[in-house]
């Protein structure tokens, strides 16, 4: 059974929205989890994820959402017999309220993106501190604020991963990270102009922020440059970790910049970065401790909201 299949069941028993917590715990105790097949240490955290995926897709997921905070789903199928209004206005929980407070700083968004990378872009992050670069002549913009790996190992079966080797044509992705605090008319150009300089090496670069102005005129420019430069921009959600979104995608590079990855390489926790991604390729086993740590969207909406208290 996959994950959707498992939310699927259970919407249907119960026919009413359910939140992804409250459809992981009726899975438990009828014993669905026991019927997954996944290994995965915090399956919760990935039944989560893959709803919150599937159900952005209007046209093909049979998943529909009602609320915002907590956003509930039920099946599209059964909604004639759902009384959607009394699910509308509830909120539960609430951490924070809008607008935010300056105090929380940009590294604490750091865990956010880790957790986005993970379960929506199923790749692996590295945080580089900047202070370990062993050379200063290179100027300010070089080093991105995250980096993260995209495996094929955990997907492709032994034989697809031995014949791709062969030919030396192993499908990793490396993304790159610029991270900020807000974005508005005030930071744009220097935001965005440093992510591509940090990111422009890479398979795909984002820059990536928690707060990103509405207005009009702004959103024309950064969808504007976004186009021009391939630059992909990033919601984070500091509410609800799942709903984190590219607001505009990134533009795939086929070919990694391999003279800038060497003088990147100055920087030891990129160097470590590197290293890393080999030996897991080689020995076709992810350490998943070796990367930035992924915490459970609860704990981050926990830690931000003591840091804007």
């Amino acid at each position: 059974m996959t994950f959707i299949e498992l939310a699927e069941k259970v919407l249907a028993e119960q026919k009413q929205p359910l939140t992804a917590n409250e459809i992981w715990q009726f899975a438990t105790d009828k014993g669905y989890d026991q019927l997954l097949n996944s290994n995965g240490k915090t399956p919760w955290a990935t039944l989560g994820a893959q709803i919150y995926v599937n159900a952005r897709d209007n046209n093909k997921t049979p998943f529909d959402v009602v609320g915002t905070r907590p956003k509930r789903f039920y099946l599209k199928k059964l909604k004639s017999q759902i009384d959607l209004k009394k699910y509308e206005d509830i909120q539960e929980n609430v951490p924070l309220e809008r607008p935010y407070k300056s105090s929380y700083l940009e590294k604490d968004l750091h865990a956010f993106l880790t957790y986005y990378a993970f379960f929506f872009l199923r790749c692996y992050t590295k945080t580089i501190n900047h202070s370990t670069s062993g050379k200063k002549e290179f100027g300010e913009w070089v080093h991105p604020d995250i980096v993260g790996c995209y495996f094929p190992i955990d997907e492709w079966k032994n034989h697809v991963l031995e014949l791709s080797s062969a030919i030396g044509n192993i499908s990793i992705r490396i993304l790159s990270f610029e991270l900020k605090r807000q974005l508005s008319f005030s930071n744009l150009r220097e935001s965005f102009f440093q992510t591509v300089s940090n990111s422009s090496w890479a398979n795909e670069g984002y820059l990536v922020a928690s707060e990103i102005s509405k207005d009009e005129d702004f959103m024309n420019e950064l969808t504007r440059l976004s186009s021009a430069f391939g630059i992909g921009v990033i919601k984070l959600n500091i509410e609800d970790p799942n709903s984190t979104e590219i607001i505009l995608p990134a533009k795939f590079r086929e070919n990694l910049d391999w003279e800038t990855i060497n003088k990147l390489a100055m920087n030891k926790d990129f160097e470590d970065f590197l290293k890393r991604i080999k030996v897991d390729i080689t020995s076709r086993e992810i350490r998943k401790e070796k990367y930035d740590k992924i915490l459970e969207s609860e704990e981050l909406v926990k830690r931000i909201a003591k840091s804007v208290s």
